[in-house]
């Protein structure tokens, strides 16, 4: 026997306790995917820290956008293509009729209602009642909620100031917020009142949640995932789905303002 070939044979067993111990990536780290998830922006506090655990536990790479859900249907429309989708069940009909997603892969995540914001330290309004609503709305020297053409709390919030009779009273003192966390304003003490869903409030520090709103003006929505019919590596969008709905992520859901199923 060669020295050369002898001092393979010896070299063997190091390269096997190198793979083990990590020092030499196995071939399936090679093979680990890339995911494209898209988000609507409510989902993002508790769908951010999941994905990190995601990664980390299962050696695949998520590429998250997080966005309103209207901003996210004009992307399907435009040929946009992810892997994995959260959006509300209410539009959930649309994206599966289009073909843009896998219906038998569909299922909710959690459910959210619309609240009002201020600013930390400042005098909470009245927002117990309808007709307390809009006392406070009307008492306020400025109010912001997303515009209604691109999130789910916008167009709500919209239709309850037209229920509330004052649409035209606020809509001088009314800015509209166009993506994420519409509340910061607020947090800077440049805008009074703030509305979103409650799961967009409560990651914004230097705000207070004042509460939900009434009862009979609320608006529950809730958020389901969904594989994009169009996913590059169907079996990895699928693992993510499936960590997305076990009992520690149903936890993290719930902790960031989630009333989960």
């Amino acid at each position: 026997m060669s020295k050369l070939f002898a001092s393979r044979i010896n070299l063997l067993p190091l390269l096997h306790l190198a793979v083990a111990v990590g020092i030499i990536a196995p071939t399936a780290a090679a093979s680990a995917a890339e995911i494209l998830l898209w988000s609507a922006g409510a989902a993002q506090n508790p769908v951010s820290q999941l994905v990190q655990a995601y990664q980390q536990s299962s050696g695949n790479t998520v590429k998250a956008e997080y966005a309103p859900v209207g901003v996210l249907m004009q992307r399907l429309a435009a040929g946009g293509k992810p892997d994995v989708l959260i959006v509300t069940q209410d539009v959930m009909g649309e994206v599966e009729h289009n073909g843009w997603a896998v219906a038998a892969s569909t299922t909710a995540l959690g459910s959210v209602g619309v609240g009002v914001a201020v600013k930390e330290g400042a005098p909470l309004p009245d927002i117990s009642t309808p007709e307390a609503l809009r006392a406070s709305l009307l008492k306020a020297k400025s109010i912001t909620y997303i515009d209604p053409n691109n999130g789910t709390s916008g167009k709500h919030f919209a239709a309850v100031l037209q229920q509330l009779g004052i649409a035209d009273q606020v809509r001088s003192k009314t800015t509209l917020g166009k993506v994420g966390f519409v509340v910061e304003p607020v947090a800077r003490g440049e805008i009074e009142l703030g509305i979103q869903q409650i799961t967009e409030i409560l990651p914004v520090k230097g705000v207070t949640l004042v509460g939900p709103l009434p009862a009979s003006l609320q608006k529950i929505t809730t958020y389901a995932v969904t594989m994009g019919s169009a996913a590059s590596d169907s079996a990895a969008a699928a693992t993510l789905i499936r960590y997305l709905k076990q009992d520690s992520a149903v936890a993290v859901f719930k902790a960031k303002g989630f009333s989960v199923p």
